[in-house]
């Protein structure tokens, strides 16, 4: 009789888990996305300038549903830089991204172990992309990708927004 009780209350535990769950991604639905810090061996910053929106950013994008952050990071990284990881790269953080919406969260990561075999050509989605040393940034980088450059390069308080 108590094992009976006990396979009934986790089987409603379990359909009461999959009802919040179900409750929280209707309601509370979070968006999330990865960056990439891409930094050479000469210290310059791989930014990348968007056809659809104004600035240089660090590449990236969002983390498609059943893909993890690394895969998603790695396909982002292919596709606007032509750039291979060849090594695990370091999570440098988490950030709210308040700019997107109010449920948007970034993973940003540090990559120094990378090969890409040849500049990207401009396409659909991105009009530019360069290595840029860190006293020539453009002045249209956006605020957020020289927040994130600050911490890893020079030391800066590391924020949780964006």
């Amino acid at each position: 009789m108590a094992g009976a009780l006990s396979g009934m209350r986790e089987s409603i535990e379990l359909a009461m888990r999959r009802c919040m769950h179900l409750y929280w991604r209707l309601t509370r639905g979070l968006t999330l996305g990865v960056r990439g810090l891409v930094i050479d061996d000469d210290r310059r910053v791989f930014l990348v300038q968007h056809t659809y929106v104004r600035g240089w950013h660090l590449p990236g994008g969002g983390v498609e549903p059943g893909e993890t952050l690394l895969a998603a990071l790695a396909r982002e990284l292919a596709e606007e830089g032509n750039i291979e990881l060849t090594a695990p790269p370091g999570l440098h953080g988490m950030f709210f991204n308040g700019h997107i919406s109010r449920r948007d969260h970034v993973a940003c990561y540090v990559i120094q172990a990378f090969r890409q075999s040849a500049p990207p050509a401009p396409n659909s989605e991105i009009a530019a992309s360069r290595f840029f040393s860190l006293d020539e940034l453009p002045g249209d980088t956006t605020a957020g990708t020289r927040a994130r450059i600050a911490e890893v390069l020079l030391g800066a308080p590391v924020s949780e927004r964006w």
